[in-house]
């Protein structure tokens, strides 16, 4: 009797230890598939492999925070944006290369003093299509630095308390893959002015953004640099804009800067050989960098058309005629009669009595 007793107690107890085992697992598997961060994880951990074996560098350990960031790393040997690339911006080039590329690349000609620590933020700043966007993969190609791309998307979280650590691990693994950038494109849709009606979260996520800035937990002499880009720089936090200790003013290209984009964007076209692009870039007053490039697009299509209307009245032709000044005076003319119009019709808007008279 005694004996049955103990043998069913013995049952009864490895029963319950499977029992709790299997419902530790349950519980395990089912929290891993509750993580809101598990698929960014698990491609952040094959984007740190690619990472490390592309910079020669060992697999660091990170935090799982810091594996959610690390899909937005991006190699410099990747970008395939160089000064070169970008017509025109002649003096704020040269001030970026000292002020900026300098000391990424060369450290120990800045670590003597204070003074010559390297900048902590760079803002870019003016109308859209002026190629701020291409001057930031610029300066991380030219300086060899790691360039980490914050997307406010990733930073937000539903879990509370998330939000702010995904903040200190983008600081956290910049500092780990040193030199980096930390860019922040539309920066005034996550830094903009703090208001009262802010959601608690944004403005937590602000607070730590700009503490973390300020080299609390980091190194001051940490080659990590924030570069952010704005077209409404006023919507700026007075905090945050007193953060970029350089800030550069990207305007619309001057004559002599679209002969130069005309010149870039046409380099490897086929195009006739008595283009005059000094004409074609006078008439172009007004046009940022991207508008020429839209220009170039659109004339690379008359070439085809040609093509295709030849095919159509039964003439074979199996080459492209080379793309000839003609073609894009005719986009230009169209695009100035676009912009007059839409302009008209922004006033009209704007004033109802004018759209009342027409």
């Amino acid at each position: 009797m005694r004996r049955a007793s103990e043998s069913r107690l013995l049952q009864e107890l490895v029963l319950y230890a499977v029992s709790a085992a299997l419902s530790s697992l349950v519980l395990f598997v089912g929290l891993r598939h509750l993580d809101p961060n598990r698929e960014s994880s698990k491609k952040a951990l094959q984007q740190k492999k690619e990472i490390a074996k592309r910079l020669g560098r060992p697999l660091i350990n990170t935090t799982p925070y810091e594996d959610v960031i690390a899909c937005d790393v991006i190699n410099p040997d990747h970008i395939d944006m160089e000064f070169d690339s970008i017509g025109g911006l002649e003096h704020v080039k040269r001030a970026l290369f000292e002020l900026v590329i300098l000391p990424l690349r060369r450290p120990e000609i800045f670590a003597h003093g204070s003074l010559l620590s390297p900048q902590k933020g760079v803002l870019l700043y003016g109308p859209p299509g002026t190629g701020k966007t291409m001057l930031a993969k610029a300066i991380a190609k030219e300086s060899g630095a790691v360039f980490i791309n914050v997307r406010v998307s990733n930073l937000m979280s539903k879990w509370f308390g998330d939000a702010q650590k995904l903040v200190a691990a983008v600081f956290s693994l910049a500092y780990k893959l040193q030199p980096a950038i930390i860019f922040i494109d539309e920066v005034d849709s996550f830094l903009g002015q703090r208001r009262t009606t802010d959601h608690e979260a944004m403005t937590n996520m602000k607070t730590e953004f700009m503490s973390l800035w300020d080299g609390f937990t980091t190194d001051k002499n940490a080659r990590v640099m924030v570069l952010a880009a704005t077209n409404r720089p006023s919507e700026l936090d007075e905090a945050i804009l007193r953060r970029f200790t350089q800030t550069f003013e990207i305007g619309i290209p001057d004559q002599n800067e679209r002969t130069k984009i005309l010149k870039i964007v046409l380099k490897d076209e086929k195009v006739e050989e008595n283009i005059d692009f000094d004409y074609i870039a006078s008439l172009c007053v007004g046009f940022t960098g991207s508008d020429i490039l839209e220009l170039c697009k659109q004339a690379a299509y008359f070439p085809i058309r040609e093509l295709l209307n030849d095919e159509k009245n039964g003439r074979t032709s199996n080459r492209l005629r080379p793309l000839r000044q003609s073609d894009l005076e005719k986009v230009i003319s169209t695009s100035r009669k676009g912009k007059r119009s839409a302009s008209r019709l922004r006033s009209a808007l704007q004033s109802p009595t004018v759209l009342d008279e027409d």
